[in-house]
């Protein structure tokens, strides 16, 4: 019997390559949020009475304060004069604050400028301080007395730093403000020489942008035969003065306000001054600003009679005296750099003590009564011969 034929085994399917991969988890697409719709734009009058409003509850505020900064000179008891009443420590706290909270639009040189002038006012309640800086009006001593204590204060123009000194000595002026060194020119030698006898403290710092104008009567540059300056100024602006009135006669003064007095007399001489000198005796901008670095700013030191307490970011200037013997100025610095204290400026100075003998200004962060800086005048007494807390006070703000 025939056998059946076999039957061929029926094809293998294919392997489906797309099943045999793993399937791709889907990808899901971020959630746009839907777009905040902007609320609708407000009319002028509308706005306008907004601002209204605003303005009548920033008075409320303000006069609200002023009620409470005149209970606290009450609590403090009846003290001899305003000065008493003045703590830089906790103006400087306030402004630190309100800098920390700034998120704009207004910069932060702006507010504390705004904040200064309430706290000016309000401490003027008790009695307006009386601040003496180097004269007359219109100078940037001038300027630097208003950045840090507001327009709320009674200004005393005097001739001289010298006199400025004198005065607050003498109590006929609260505080003083003086220069003391110029970011392209260096130290004012006479404020340091000042420190050398006085027996005034730093009770603080400012440091103000300074901008340079030719001013003139005229106000046209081919009438200028002469200009008058601080010589200083003409420092700052010597490669402007080259290239424009390089035939002019430079004829230095004791200030800039002197010089914008001495140029509204004539119109053939100038004056390099601050803008608001000009403002003050009638003169016309000619050029400005001329200064050769834009970032000429000059460092100003408020001087008092007293030290104050930390106001947690201070700086203490140290007047000291070197024996006179191998790596003495290295031994009198050692004690600050193993504490972590550090050293800002260092500047010598005869010391008018004897021929040779010098004398080193230092400024060194931190405040004569936190521990680590107390620890480190106390080691320096040994090494010196003779060591002068010129003053702690808080760090320029702004």
């Amino acid at each position: 019997m025939a056998k059946n034929p076999t039957k061929p085994a029926p094809p293998k399917p294919k392997p489906n390559k797309a099943a045999a991969k793993p399937a791709k988890a889907a990808k899901l697409k971020p959630a746009v949020p839907e777009p905040t719709p902007e609320p609708p734009a407000l009319d002028l009058p509308t706005l306008r009475t907004r601002i209204d409003g605003i303005d009548q509850h920033i008075q409320q505020l303000i006069a609200e304060r002023a009620q409470f900064a005149n209970q606290v000179g009450k609590a403090k008891g009846k003290l001899a004069a305003a000065v008493d009443y003045y703590r830089p420590e906790r103006e400087a706290q306030v402004l630190r604050r309100v800098v920390d909270r700034n998120d704009g639009p207004l910069n932060d040189e702006v507010l504390v400028r705004l904040f200064r002038e309430i706290m000016s006012a309000c401490l003027a309640q008790q009695e307006p301080l009386k601040i003496g800086f180097l004269g007359p009006e219109g100078t940037h001593s001038q300027q630097a007395v208003f950045k840090h204590f507001g327009h709320s204060i009674h200004g005393l123009p005097l001739s001289s730093i010298e006199e400025v000194f004198q005065e607050v000595e003498a109590g006929n002026a609260d505080f003083g403000v003086v220069p003391v060194e110029n970011s392209t020119q260096g130290t004012i030698q006479s404020t340091l020489d000042m420190f050398l006898t006085s027996k005034l403290k730093i009770s603080g710092e400012v440091e103000l942008r300074v901008h340079q104008h030719l001013l003139s009567r005229s106000g046209r540059i081919e009438d200028i035969e002469r200009v008058y300056s601080h010589p200083q100024s003409f420092a700052q602006c010597k490669a402007w003065l080259r290239q424009y009135l390089p035939k002019a006669e430079k004829i230095a003064v004791a200030s800039n306000a002197e010089a914008a007095r001495r140029a509204r007399n004539a119109d053939d001489a100038a004056a390099i001054a601050g803008a608001s000198a000009g403002n003050v005796y009638g003169l016309k901008n000619v050029a400005g600003p001329i200064e050769d670095r834009p970032d000429n700013t000059t460092r100003f030191l408020v001087i008092g009679r007293e030290l104050f307490t930390p106001s947690g970011n201070d700086r203490t200037s140290l007047l000291i005296f070197i024996k006179d013997q191998p790596g003495a100025l290295y031994n009198v610095l050692s004690p600050f750099a193993k504490r972590g204290l550090s050293m800002n400026r260092i500047e010598s100075r005869p010391g008018h003590t004897g021929r040779w003998q010098y004398a080193f200004f230092v400024d060194i962060g931190g405040h004569v009564q936190e521990q680590a800086m107390r620890e480190a005048l106390e080691e320096l007494e040994e090494l010196a011969h003779e060591v002068k807390v010129l003053g702690s006070y808080p760090v320029a703000i702004a």
